[in-house]
């Protein structure tokens, strides 16, 4: 049946109309299209969301990244992750254009540890030395990178410093403080809860 009401506004539509006619004027196609788009930005901002721990989304250490260094999200500016000046919200940097995606900036205040598995993934798949060490460590938290070759394990605890652990194939990488984290996806089935991670301490002893 052709439409005879606007489907933006439900008044009348005027005679004589096109049988495709669906707004009564341009005002109203433009209404329409503007809610459109907030519904399908409000619908990304919640499946983005739904990946990432709300202890992570409610605070504010949240940058954007150009070529994987920090951006503002507010300015077309570099970030710092010394200053929490140039950092945002969650949801300010999920809905902000700048730069290619987001970042979590790591400070000891939190009590997070990131262990990145550098080059884990091949065509889809953990390699040999990755598994091993994903098999031998508790659930937690985890992300494949943005480039698809690297794997990012959350934990509880504190280093001093960042370090690097090559051993054989095995490229790990651990991140505490003054460094922010290119948020990827998650794994399925890991834990979304970061009030349960398992002790950092341990984890990096086991890989030294």
């Amino acid at each position: 049946m052709p439409q005879t009401t606007c489907v933006h506004c439900s008044g009348p539509l005027p005679l004589p109309r096109r049988s495709d006619m669906r707004y009564c004027s341009g005002s109203c196609r433009v209404l329409a299209t503007r809610r459109r788009k907030a519904a399908e930005a409000a619908r990304i901002r919640a499946e983005r969301a739904g990946g990432v721990p709300a202890e992570l989304r409610a605070k504010a250490r949240w940058v954007r990244h150009v070529n994987k260094r920090p951006t503002r999200c507010d300015l077309p500016r570099w970030a710092s992750v010394t200053d929490p000046s140039t950092w945002s919200d969650h949801a300010a940097a999920v809905d902000s254009t700048v730069g290619d995606g987001i970042g979590f900036v790591l400070t000891r205040s939190d009590n997070i540890v990131v262990i990145d598995l550098d080059h884990a993934v091949e065509d889809g798949r953990l390699l040999p030395w990755a598994q091993r060490i994903v098999d031998a460590l508790p659930a937690t938290y985890t992300e494949r990178g943005r480039s698809g070759t690297g794997l990012h394990l959350w934990f509880r605890g504190t280093v001093p410093a960042g370090r690097r652990i090559r051993r054989g194939e095995m490229a790990v990488e651990v991140y505490a403080d003054g460094r922010y984290i290119i948020l990827g996806d998650r794994v399925s089935g890991t834990p979304l809860d970061l009030a349960e991670l398992p002790d950092a301490a341990a984890v990096i002893a086991s890989l030294v």
